[in-house]
């Protein structure tokens, strides 16, 4: 065979490896469709999300991630089972009555280590108990949340409870009114209206759920397991760079809800930081979106102890570490 001959050989099967290789690489060089559902409207309590979507981390990750809005006409959970979602937003307390119904719903992270509820009082407020003998205004959700937990731990009554309509007029005109809200929002308008609040963080009182958690179904578990922790990774990748520069996110936060302020971005990603809501609790040592059986046991026990939940749940189904422990973003 002469040397000319060999030459065109071997371009000819390079350029055939070539052919047959090219689908497949063009394959694995395009990102996974990964469609995520928030539990409301996009707020810097989401950044982490954004930000990994604004920097590229679920792609250099294999995902097309689509980070979607929730809102007041939202139901996530329901958007989930039907397959509408391959992970959605949740709530320890949320999943674990879901697993009690019967449905095939799993927590594989949690964004905040702390749950952002808190009571919000005025400054001649010097500590939690003192709110006994106040006027509190909680929501209709609360009373299945955090205000059984309340009542049980400090001894607070229904007769003190009055309706929260999400709004802090009520509180700035009347200086005996304490109200519920998100220690990484609420505080803000109130500070706006010109008082500056006592804020309780419900979580350093020993409130024990996680929040903002990232729960799928048994079946995508089951069938892209692989993507889900790409997509563990990447969040909590895109946490640590939203808490140390949140622009990036920022801008995308805007684009989707064009409504919130830049100073309300500001002051809830001060507050995060502050509360060690995303970096703090577990996450300092085992990683962001850390959650730990311990953990989930002592929420159960607490609905149970509320009435929330049946002794009998099996609560254990309502979460897996076994994605999460592969993770570790340290803070």
């Amino acid at each position: 065979m002469s040397r000319p001959f060999r030459a065109v050989r071997r371009l000819a099967l390079s350029g055939l490896a070539a052919a047959v290789l090219l689908p497949f690489a063009a394959q694995a060089q395009t990102p996974e469709k990964f469609v995520f559902l928030t539990n409301w409207y996009a707020q810097a309590e989401h950044g982490g999300f954004y930000q990994a979507v604004a920097e590229g981390t679920y792609r250099k990750n294999g995902l097309d991630a689509d980070i979607r809005m929730g809102g007041p006409q939202v139901n996530v959970m329901q958007l989930l089972l039907a397959g509408k979602a391959d992970a959605v937003m949740g709530y320890d307390l949320q999943s674990i009555n879901a697993v009690e119904q019967g449905l095939p719903v799993v927590t594989i992270g949690a964004t905040f280590q702390k749950d952002p509820a808190a009571l919000i009082a005025h400054p001649d407020v010097k500590k939690f108990e003192d709110l006994k003998t106040r006027t509190l205004l909680i929501g209709q959700a609360s009373e299945t949340t955090f205000w059984p937990w309340i009542k049980s731990k400090y001894g607070f009554t229904d007769a003190q409870k009055r309706p929260y309509s999400f709004s802090v007029q009520q509180f700035l005109v009347d200086k005996n009114i304490a109200q519920q809200g998100y220690a990484t929002s609420e505080p803000y308008s109130i500070e706006k209206g010109g008082v500056k609040p006592v804020v309780f963080l419900l979580a350093d009182l020993g409130y024990p759920p996680y929040a903002q958690t990232i729960v799928t179904t048994r079946a995508v578990l089951e069938k892209r397991r692989d993507a889900l922790t790409r997509f563990l990774k990447a969040t909590a990748e895109g946490w640590k760079s939203y808490l140390a520069n949140p622009a990036p996110g920022n801008a995308l936060i805007r684009k989707a809800n064009p409504e919130v302020e830049d100073a309300l971005l500001a002051y809830s990603v001060a507050k995060m930081k502050q509360f060690g809501l995303v970096t703090g609790a577990d996450a300092a040592t085992q990683g962001i979106l850390s959650m730990t059986d311990a953990r989930w046991k002592v929420t159960f026990d607490f609905m149970v102890g509320a009435g929330l939940a049946k002794a009998g749940t099996e609560y254990r189904k309502a979460y897996t570490l076994d994605l999460v422990n592969t993770v570790k973003v340290m803070p």
